[in-house]
């Protein structure tokens, strides 16, 4: 624990001085409904079971959040990834679609909200798919926030698969074509392993763009559950605790989740280097 505490001194030192700061001006500013203290704060941190504005408990509206993240995410990753690979190493079909990305790319994924909105409306997963309506909580999912979450996640894996397809050194491709490989064993074998570290390295930018598109999209009209959605009806009840509380909770899953790509990014690399 010592070790710990001193290796990470610096990394908390900045987190509990903006605390403290902000503790000592909700106590003097005494507004609750404008800057709540961190006990109540706190409070709703520490009861994630418990119902919040009959909204369901803060665990339940992140269950729901991180399943409708990690579905738009595996769809781009199903996408994206393929179509940078194909991008990357034929010529001829890069210049068929690299105008057309890069017109869609500097679009922001939030600019889509209206159309998408005229397009799929806001029924849920479940009427898209009639045999998932045989759980509940599928009918809390729109198809239009996924359809945000994969506009916002596939560039970034796009891009980075294309360039780590380009990445790499002409060298491996001829000797493995001398060897005889062609085709899906060359890919397989060669490309996709040389381009591996900059994928992931795309997929951790893509799902953290994508958990931002999520708490976004969760805001349009017909949400009814997730973080998104907890934070816009705690503002209209002006439940300022419930919001800070819900932004923190987005802050550490996001946290998490960026650790956890780093780490997969980092032993890529030095096995990649090894």
């Amino acid at each position: 624990m010592k070790n710990f505490l001193r290796s990470n001194a610096y990394r908390l030192l900045l987190p509990l001085v903006l605390a403290g700061a902000w503790q000592a001006v909700a106590v003097w500013l005494d507004k609750p409904t404008v800057l709540p203290r961190l006990n109540a704060v706190g409070a709703v941190l520490c009861s994630p079971t418990v119902n919040i504005l009959n909204t369901g408990s803060l665990l339940d509206n992140m269950a729901i959040s991180l399943i409708r993240v990690i579905l738009g995410f595996l769809v781009s990753v199903l996408t994206a990834v393929p179509l940078g690979l194909a991008m990357g190493f034929f010529k001829p079909f890069n210049r068929l679609i690299d105008s057309t990305v890069e017109m869609l790319r500097p679009i922001p994924p939030l600019a889509w909200v209206p159309l998408v909105l005229a397009w799929l409306g806001i029924r849920g997963l479940s009427d898209w798919v009639p045999f998932l309506a045989l759980s509940p909580i599928w009918s809390g999912i729109q198809f239009s926030t996924l359809v945000i979450i994969f506009i916002g996640a596939f560039f970034p894996i796009l891009l980075n698969t294309i360039q780590g397809v380009r990445g790499i050194p002409i060298e491996y491709i001829e000797s493995a074509r001398t060897l005889g490989a062609r085709g899906l064993p060359l890919l397989i074998k060669v490309i996709i392993p040389a381009s591996l570290p900059l994928i992931v390295t795309g997929l951790r930018i893509s799902l953290g763009i994508g958990w931002m598109c999520l708490v976004a999209a969760e805001m349009m009209p017909g949400s009814s559950s997730g973080l998104g959605y907890l934070i816009w009806y705690a503002y209209e009840l002006m439940r300022a605790d419930i919001i800070v509380a819900g932004m923190v909770t987005i802050g550490l899953i996001g946290f998490i989740m960026d650790r956890g790509f780093r780490r997969l990014e980092s032993r890529l690399y030095w096995g990649a280097l090894g």
